[in-house]
């Protein structure tokens, strides 16, 4: 199949999987999100019934409504481009970088804010930097400079779920234990102490780590304590002197970001972990009446999000939110990633009927 050259404009009056590859040829890596903001925004603009704003490379439209407010939320990023661009269609499928996580979602967004009239107010969120780390993400700018334009009764986030309602999120946090050790000749290793042997029991206790499963309103959260890395080492004749691990804790909704960090000073005491990365974790949201109706028409049990996303940051705006797209999460991230148009246009479904 010949490739594709992007299109100059985004038009949400196209078909899904037109709009969809469209959305997914503009290359928009993590920090590169300008050109499809710039396109996202000049699609918002167009419809007169939406108020446009902007802040670096998040855009973010509303519309008035007779009823509660409802989000739809969604990052332009994607993780580095394997070969895997321009998209190409496959047997009902589309592939490309950002396919499922989540520029199908966008797509769907892009067409849902057309939608001159509906049963809610509706506001639509498009932002940069998800991908990267916690602090340089897009979404908690807004909320740090613009919180009333995140201001809603009920939000969701299009984050890759296969059309599944995945509630809440894990916390995680990731924290560097340093052994010492000290330094000498390979060749007279017994004047020396090998901080990368040190690890070992370390390492085990890890090994033998037997994480918590935490049920909250229906919905099962399994734990994970893991070293995710290890480095130490100076030259291939030296005893090394310092090795770090970087241990990664993914942790249930009932523990605050306090007390996880307690929890992983205790496993693995007597060392000091210091933490690197922090986010914290969200509730299931399943108890307001919106939640209970969105379910209700994804017609799903829903279950519990492994993994982080940004309804944590809606949850500390006192906003509940669940998680609900069109990609497979098992994808994410993949070379060999794609999106079933059968999904996208499922997604879109739902979403119309319960906005009407």
């Amino acid at each position: 199949m010949p490739a594709r050259d992007p299109s100059p404009v985004l038009d949400p009056s196209a078909g899904l999987a037109d709009l969809t590859r469209a959305v997914v040829d503009v290359v928009s890596v993590s920090g590169q999100e300008r050109e499809l903001a710039d396109l996202v925004e000049a699609a918002l603009r167009a419809q007169p019934h939406l108020l446009v704003d902007r802040d670096g490379d998040a855009v973010v439209a509303r519309a008035a409504g007779p009823g509660e407010r409802v989000l739809l939320a969604g990052h332009l990023d994607t993780v580095p481009v394997a070969g895997n661009l321009p998209s190409a269609l496959d047997e009902g499928r589309i592939r490309g970088c950002g396919t499922t996580d989540m520029k199908a979602a966008l797509a769907v967004m892009l067409r849902l804010a057309t939608i001159p009239a509906s049963r809610y107010a509706r506001t639509f969120v498009f932002y940069d930097q998800e991908e990267v780390a916690y602090a340089r993400n897009g979404l908690g700018r807004l909320a740090a400079s613009h919180a009333d334009w995140l201001a809603a009764d009920f939000a969701m986030l299009l984050e890759p779920t296969a059309c599944r309602v995945e509630a809440g999120c894990q916390g995680t946090m990731r924290v560097e234990v340093t052994l010492p050790g000290r330094r000498a000749h390979s060749a007279r290793s017994w004047l020396g102490d090998n901080a990368v042997h040190r690890v070992a029991p370390l390492l085990t206790r890890l090994a033998a780590y037997e994480p918590r499963e935490v049920t909250l309103e229906g919905c099962t959260y399994r734990e994970g304590l893991n070293a995710v890395r290890v480095e130490g080492g100076v030259a291939g004749n030296v005893i090394p002197d310092v090795c770090t691990v970087t241990v990664n804790f993914r942790y249930a909704p009932d523990l605050s970001e306090q007390e996880a960090l307690a929890h992983v000073r205790e496993v693995v005491a007597p060392y000091e972990p210091v933490v690197t990365d922090s986010a914290p974790p969200a509730p299931p949201g399943l108890a307001g009446p919106l939640a209970a109706r969105f379910v209700a028409t994804v017609d799903s049990a829903p279950v519990a999000k492994y993994g982080w996303t940004d309804v944590a940051r809606f949850a500390q705006l006192g906003v509940p939110a669940l998680n609900y797209g069109p990609g497979d999460p098992d994808l994410a991230h993949t070379r060999e990633e794609y999106v079933e148009i059968a999904r996208i246009e499922e997604c879109e479904d739902v979403l119309r009927r319960f906005l009407r």
